[in-house]
């Protein structure tokens, strides 16, 4: 989901309420923002809205205390409806109980709030559901065909930029060399060159060359005669053999023994591969695709890595992504592994909160989709009905002191440090109990802390998110153009704080 390509102009929201003033209230404050808005007095009123083709209801704002029909009532017909079953829901009310809010939450409402209502709390929750919901939606659209196509899901440019550039390279008989770092999803791009080119009927033989020990790999490679060493009692074909016709993926190339890496120069060069213990030449027809973490150009200065090899390998280089340079694909990938553990384990899919998503999104993610995925994976493991930001586990690459962690790693400072400070502050709250009252202009006015605050917070968010703008807007509920025009206005300087 590409966030900044979000409009709130063609999203139409039904008002059920029974209170003319919250209706009209409401229907000013989203006008403002550029929603469109329907209202209704009762829960009957509002499904014979919601049932009619002619009027396309994107999201609803339901009371709970309605004449006849109750909201919770209501929201259950809803959902029991194939047409409305997943239209977001918000639930409001002036005399709700727990046990109301808990039901609400139940029956799928997408949040819940009471009256009074405040203005920055509903536009930031119904930009916030309605985007979880186009997320949704546009899982729905692209997973299966992407899946199917690619094993990959997103709708980023950088995904798209890969989607590509696989579609220009998969049909030739070229070499490709994936680049990423680890957990980007490499073996899925080499995966979806295989099955989109002419050789898709044929076999995908993978290997591990940081997994095989050195003196096994041109064994695993080329294959062996019986008696060729120590412990070989049969004769073995190798994955060259083994992939013939179709494609060897040479995962982590740059770990291979240089010793290797000659006879697999050769073997690209010539087709011709021997067994270990045998002099028979044999032909293979494989087209060869490589990964690697590593900066194999920096390899070949150092004399790690043949640099023969390497422009044989980098015909076609193709560089996977990180999840930190795709963070709008963050929604997308958290509820299609919330979908696939699901159907793994034969369970019920849960929703995923709006709060728990934008925290995704916050995060820094170095171990890529692979360390998302197995995020996703916990909470849906250790999650209630939905997955709530209780859920969520700690980030581990978070230090426990911001940015800066204390200098030198003592701990005995840092608590010194702190009871220091914790004195410090001790003896101003005494000095101000004598203190005369303040007086007009020595303290800043409400506009101006709260101006103050939300500057404070801003540059909080950013210094967060590593100063990355759409990132920021997400987590802030914002539009970008919003938070640029906010960035201004304070004078925020990249780096402060």
């Amino acid at each position: 989901m590409n966030t900044d390509a979000y409009t709130k102009a063609a999203k139409t929201i039904l008002v059920v309420d029974d209170e003319k003033n919250i209706r009209r209230t409401l229907q000013l404050v989203l006008e403002g923002e550029g929603y469109k808005v329907i209202g209704a007095e009762s829960a009957e009123a509002g499904l014979e809205i919601l049932a009619s083709p002619d009027t396309p209801v994107d999201m609803a704002i339901l009371d709970v205390k309605l004449p006849g029909m109750s909201g919770l009532e209501a929201l259950e017909r809803v959902r029991k409806e194939e047409a409305t079953r997943d239209m977001p829901i918000i639930v409001i009310s002036g005399h709700a109980t727990v046990n109301d809010a808990v039901h609400a939450i139940k029956l799928g409402a997408s949040d819940f709030f009471e009256k009074p209502l405040a203005r920055e709390r509903v536009l930031v929750s119904v930009r916030n559901v309605l985007e979880t919901a186009q997320a949704k939606r546009a899982l729905a659209e692209v997973s299966r065909e992407q899946l199917a196509k690619y094993e990959m899901i997103g709708g980023s440019a950088p995904v798209q930029r890969i989607f590509h550039e696989i579609e220009k390279v998969a049909p030739t008989r070229a070499g490709v060399l994936i680049t990423g770092e680890s957990g980007t999803g490499k073996e899925l791009i080499a995966r979806a060159i295989h099955r989109l080119s002419p050789r898709t009927d044929a076999p995908f033989v993978k290997v591990n060359c940081a997994a095989i020990p050195r003196e096994l790999i041109e064994s695993e490679l080329f294959g062996h005669e019986k008696g060729a060493f120590t412990g070989a009692q049969t004769k073995r074909r190798g994955l060259f053999e083994q992939a013939h016709g179709g494609t060897l993926f040479l995962d982590e190339i740059g770990d291979m023994d240089l010793v290797a890496q000659a006879k697999v120069l050769r073997a690209l060069q010539s087709g011709e591969i021997s067994r270990v213990g045998s002099e028979h030449v044999i032909h293979v027809d494989v087209r060869v695709l490589a990964a690697t973490n590593k900066d194999l150009g920096k390899e070949v200065e150092r004399g790690g890595f043949r640099e023969d090899l390497f422009f044989r390998l980098n015909v076609f280089p193709l560089r996977s992504p990180s999840l930190r340079e795709r963070v709008e694909d963050i929604p997308l990938l958290a509820h299609a592994f919330m979908q696939a553990f699901a159907k793994e384990n034969g369970t019920k899919p849960k929703p995923i909160d709006d709060a728990v998503v934008h925290q995704l999104v916050a995060r820094k993610w170095p171990g890529n989709v692979r360390e998302l995925k197995n995020v996703v994976e916990r909470m849906a493991i250790l999650s209630g009905d939905r997955v709530t930001i209780a859920d969520l586990p700690e980030d581990p690459h978070e230090s426990p002191f911001g940015e800066e962690e204390v200098a030198g790693g003592d701990a005995s400072a840092a608590s010194e440090a702190f009871d220091d400070d914790r004195a410090r502050d001790d003896d101003r709250e005494d000095a101000g109990a004598s203190r005369p009252p303040p007086v007009p202009g020595q303290y800043p006015t409400l506009r101006e802390f709260r101006e103050q605050q939300e500057r404070k917070y801003i540059v909080d968010t950013l210094k967060l998110t590593g100063w990355n703008i759409s990132r920021t807007a997400v987590v802030l509920g914002v539009e970008r153009t919003n938070l640029h025009k906010k960035i201004r206005g304070y004078q925020i300087k990249r780096g402060e704080g």
